[in-house]
């Protein structure tokens, strides 16, 4: 096994062939990694196995063991999620920008490769398909390091990739995965300033907060995802239940999930009851005083609406307005993902323009903040930062800029 310094340096000699690479043979790269993948699926579902199996023997929330767990089906979408990427358009060294100056120097500000990134993830081993395919459509060499819980996983999913670039004209040395599992490797990674460009943190607060302290090498923020529906008095109560279920309930372990729900006081006494019989013997509620008085909850407190539950657990308010509704998301949000129920236009207007989160949305769910959802084909993890990328980041967010001049003997006097 290669130690840490040792995959670093093999990945900084293979991102510079990377940049100069056509697109077409990052995309055959891509095709030959998804049909490896479609042939390991046994090996890879049986390791996934082993690492389900473990998380349930250590007790790990149910919530979060189907983080962890592959299928079929998401293998499926795994595959899917490549041919996506190989559709888009390649973000390398396009123009987005040409003008000329006085003194007839020409400057085209380019786009290029970051170079290598590495992304420090929990349990949810897709993440290791999805943030090899953006850094190789962006030109990029990517250094993984997930969670021990997903060890297994991981080990076989890179062995795929590994194999697929085998057959292609791209160097296996463009992937690698950190197998060592101690703690103390992650401190060693973020001061590898010399071979990395970009760290990106993807998981809970506490492994966010620590790379984003320690950090020595750039990193891009992910969210943690606290984030609301807000039903509005001129809501319609059966889309809103519907929006709600889905976006509580579908998967309450991943970051787009809503964890409060903020209730108009003037749709509470219609809708609680009607949120209790729909979704009550499935998620526990956690409510306000004003909540109490219609339906049976357990009591808020005020850490309940500052909580990532990332779990079947909900908690809710009544609010006396737009304007509270907002207050109180600013205040307690993640800058995530957001959602009003209504069917006023100037509310809903309000809500988007003045809500600071990454995602707003008026009469939908928040489940559509993810990369593949939203067209991107896959994402390094959902930015909740304001420089550079916000939301979902994909291939246009895993690029920089070089300004490119071309002169004809000009020289600054």
């Amino acid at each position: 096994m290669k130690s840490l310094l040792e995959q670093c340096k093999s990945l900084k000699n293979a991102s510079f062939s990377l940049g100069s690479l056509g697109t077409k043979a990052k995309n055959d790269a891509l095709l030959s990694v998804a049909e490896a993948l479609a042939n390991r699926e046994n090996q890879i579902l049986e390791a996934n196995l082993i690492d389900v199996e473990s998380a349930e023997k250590s007790g790990m929330k149910s919530s979060l063991v189907d983080r962890l767990r592959l299928t079929s089906e998401r293998m499926k979408d795994m595959i899917s999620g490549i041919e996506t990427v190989v559709s888009l358009k390649d973000p390398v060294w396009n123009s987005r920008d040409v003008w000329t100056l006085e003194n007839g120097i020409t400057v085209s500000k380019m786009s290029v490769p970051m170079g290598v990134i590495s992304i420090i993830y929990e349990s949810r081993p897709n993440v290791t398909i999805d943030a090899f395919t953006l850094a190789l459509k962006s030109g990029n060499a990517i250094l993984l390091r997930g969670s021990s819980s997903a060890i297994n996983s991981n080990k076989a999913l890179v062995e795929a990739v590994k194999e697929g670039l085998r057959k292609s004209r791209i160097s296996p040395d463009v992937i690698e995965l950190v197998e060592d599992t101690d703690r103390a490797v992650v401190g060693e990674l973020l001061h590898m300033t010399e071979y990395l460009d970009l760290v990106i943190p993807r998981g809970g607060a506490g492994l966010i907060k620590y790379v984003t302290e320690n950090a020595k090498v750039p990193t891009i923020e992910t969210g943690v995802g606290n984030c609301h529906v807000f039903v509005d008095e001129s809501a319609d109560l059966h889309m809103a239940l519907a929006i709600v279920e889905n976006a509580k309930i579908q998967r309450p372990g991943v970051c787009n999930a809503i964890e409060t729900i903020l209730v108009h006081k003037s749709a509470a006494s219609q809708f609680l009851p009607r949120l209790k019989n729909k979704i009550g013997d499935r998620v526990e509620l956690r409510g306000c005083e004003r909540t109490a008085a219609f339906i049976d909850v357990i009591p808020a407190d005020e850490l309940d609406w500052a909580t990532e539950y990332l779990d079947y657990i909900l908690a809710v308010k009544i609010v006396d307005s737009c304007d509270e509704a907002i207050s109180h998301i600013n205040r307690y949000g993640t800058k995530h993902s957001e959602s009003i129920i209504t069917n006023d236009l100037a509310n809903s207007r309000k809500f988007q323009r003045n809500i600071d989160a990454a995602a707003v949305y008026v009469n939908a769910s928040t489940r559509f903040t993810d990369g593949g959802a939203m067209g991107f084909g896959a994402e390094m993890g959902i930015s909740t930062q304001k420089m550079h990328a916000r939301g979902p980041m994909g291939l246009n967010e895993l690029v920089t800029i070089k300004y490119v001049m071309n002169g004809d003997g000009q020289i600054r006097e």
